[in-house]
C-alpha cells in the first residue's frame, strides 16, 4: 500500500523542467504497454502502488494507449479514484492527443476540433478536471502549427490543463512552437521525445540542443529500446518476449546479431559500473542534465524496483562514454 510521504520522497531525485517551477522525479511511470484491456488489473494496481511507494509522482498517458484506445486512461483513472484519490495533489498526470483515437475526420492530427475534444474525453475516461501537462502528441503538417498551439493555450486557459507539452517534435518544430507559445503566455515547458543509447535522433535533429538553448526540459521515451537495452536478450530473444508475443513495436527482424553484440557489450560496460543494463541505459540519458525525466515502462514491480535506482548514478567518466559510444555507435 501507498507509504507516508515522508518516506516516500527521500528515494527519488526530481529534476526542474527547464525553467518553469515545476519538478519532476528523475524516473516516471509510462502506461503505453500493459495498462490495456488485456491487462491484468490487480497487477496494473501493483505497478502504480510500486512506482509511487518509490517517488514516481508522475504517470504519462495518451487517448489512445490501450487496448483498445482509452482503456489505459480509464483503468488508471479507476486507481486514482479507488486507491489514490487523497494524493491527486502529489500526482503529475500528463495525457496526449495526435495520433488517431476515433474514426471520421476529426479523431486525429492538430485541429482545434479533434485536441479539445480528445482532451474532454481523456478527463472524463480519468475521473479528473484537469491534467497537469498536455501534449500535442505529434506533428501535423495539414493542419497550420498556430491553430495546434491556440489549442493548447485554450487547454491552459480553461484549467483543464495546468502546462503544455509537445512530443516528436524536432529543433525547429521545438523552435517555432516555443515561439508562438511564447506570444500567447502560456507555460509551455516540455519535450517528449524517443532517446536511448541505440537512438540519437534527438543529438541529430536539432532537439535536445534547441531544448537547452530555450531552457525547456524533455522526457524521454523508449529509453530502454522496447527492453532490448535490459538483461532479457542477452543470451538471443527469449519466448515470452514482446518480440514474440506482440511485434507490433519491436519485432524479430529488428533484432540482429549485430544489435545484440552492441548489447552484450554495452552490458559489460555497465557490469564494470556496479548497475544492470538498464539502470545505465537510464543513468545515460540523465548524465548531462538535459532530460528531466526518463520514462519507464513495466509489466512487473520488480523491474520498476530496478530501474529507479539509476537516478542514484548518472556521473560517468570521459572513458566509459567513449567505450559506450564505441560500443553502440
Amino acid at each position: 500500500m501507498v507509504t507516508p510521504s515522508e518516506k516516500r520522497y527521500e528515494t527519488m531525485v526530481y529534476n526542474r523542467v527547464g525553467d518553469s517551477g515545476l519538478r519532476l522525479p528523475a524516473v516516471s511511470l509510462g502506461l503505453w504497454h500493459n495498462f490495456g484491456d488485456t491487462a491484468v488489473y490487480d497487477n496494473m494496481r501493483a505497478l502504480i502502488f510500486t512506482a509511487f511507494d518509490s517517488g514516481i509522482t508522475h504517470f504519462d498517458l495518451a487517448n489512445n494507449y490501450g487496448p483498445a484506445p482509452g482503456a489505459a486512461e480509464r483503468n488508471f483513472g479507476r486507481i486514482l479514484r479507488e486507491d489514490l484519490a487523497a494524493h491527486r495533489d502529489e500526482l503529475i498526470v500528463s495525457t496526449k492527443a495526435g495520433y488517431d483515437m476515433w474514426d471520421g475526420p476529426y479523431g486525429r492530427g492538430g485541429s482545434r476540433k479533434y485536441m479539445l475534444a480528445s482532451l474532454d474525453q481523456s478527463l472524463k475516461r480519468l475521473g479528473l478536471e484537469y491534467v497537469d501537462i498536455f501534449y500535442h502528441h505529434c506533428p501535423d503538417r495539414e493542419t497550420p502549427l498556430e491553430e495546434t498551439m491556440g489549442a493548447l493555450a485554450q487547454a491552459v486557459r480553461s484549467g483543464k490543463a495546468l502546462y503544455a507539452g509537445i512530443s516528436n517534435y524536432d529543433g525547429e518544430g521545438l523552435e517555432r512552437a516555443a515561439a508562438l507559445l511564447r506570444e500567447m503566455g502560456v507555460p509551455f515547458i516540455i519535450n517528449q521525445n524517443r532517446y536511448s543509447i541505440l537512438n540519437r535522433t534527438v543529438e541529430r535533429n536539432g532537439l535536445k540542443d534547441t531544448a537547452v538553448r530555450l531552457r525547456k526540459g524533455i522526457i524521454a521515451f523508449c529509453p530502454l529500446e522496447q527492453g532490448l537495452l535490459t538483461d532479457r536478450y542477452l543470451h538471443g530473444i527469449p519466448a515470452d518476449s514482446r518480440v514474440r508475443t506482440d511485434g507490433r513495436f519491436l519485432n524479430e527482424r529488428a533484432v540482429t546479431e549485430e544489435k545484440l553484440a552492441k548489447i552484450r557489450a554495452l552490458n559489460d560496460i555497465a557490469a564494470r559500473r556496479g548497475q544492470t543494463l538498464a539502470q545505465m541505459a537510464l543513468s545515460w540519458i540523465l548524465r548531462d542534465g538535459a532530460v528531466t525525466s526518463v520514462l519507464i515502462g513495466a509489466s512487473k514491480p520488480t523491474q520498476i524496483l530496478d530501474n529507479v535506482l539509476a537516478a542514484r548514478n548518472t556521473a560517468f567518466s570521459p572513458e566509459e562514454l567513449r567505450e559506450i559510444d564505441s560500443a553502440s555507435l
